[in-house]
């Protein structure tokens, strides 16, 4: 069983419901005032900004919470699913190896690194998803799987990585920081957690 994937997905699934409900543009892969509420962007969170939405109101700097509530919004359906199903197959493959504790301090190390990597390369737009948490899931299981002498392009995960780093540099509009981020510090912790034993 892996109920810690299960709940991550049921959070994501329910925040992204609440935020269509608020405007239904949310599932159109629009910019909602939900994703300004909730999302991350560099300049904003140094100096803060007025609200596109709302210009009477000023959003202040300083709100830290973003770097964690921008991993549970979403752009679109589309977004979403690819997000959840990546997440519900890495979790089946690692919440079971490492445990429910050390899987959530993956997780949550990986989307703080996501983050990070934003506020570090990525300055225009708002970013949001859970991307940058599930490439540190793929990097910690490839560097995980790399330390027990497995080659991990015989596995799905290294292919799958690789990929997905491609369509990153790729596509107009993916976070490169995110994406960057969450993926060195899933592998910083994947080597540590997955040491062979």
């Amino acid at each position: 069983l892996t109920p810690v994937t299960y709940a991550i997905i049921g959070i994501n699934g329910l925040i992204f419901l609440w935020m269509g409900m608020r405007d239904s543009d949310t599932f159109a892969a629009k910019v909602t005032e939900g994703h300004i509420e909730l999302g991350l962007n560099k300049r904003l969170l140094q100096y803060g900004a007025l609200n596109p939405f709302d210009p009477s109101e000023v959003i202040g700097p300083h709100q830290w919470y973003r770097l964690v509530t921008a991993g549970f919004i979403h752009f679109g359906l589309f977004h979403i699913l690819m997000n959840m199903l990546l997440l519900a197959q890495l979790g089946q493959l690692l919440e079971r190896a490492m445990g429910a504790v050390r899987f959530v301090l993956l997780y949550v190390a990986s989307l703080l690194a996501g983050s990070l990597g934003v506020l570090l390369i990525d300055s225009d737009g708002i970013t949001g998803g859970a991307s940058g948490a599930v490439f540190g899931l793929m990097a910690g299981a490839a560097i995980g799987l790399h330390r027990r002498g497995v080659n991990v392009f015989s596995t799905g995960i290294g292919t799958t990585l690789a990929l997905n780093l491609v369509l990153t540099f790729t596509i107009r509009g993916i976070s490169i920081g995110g994406h960057l981020g969450g993926a060195i510090g899933g592998a910083i912790c994947g080597w540590v957690m997955l040491a062979p034993t």
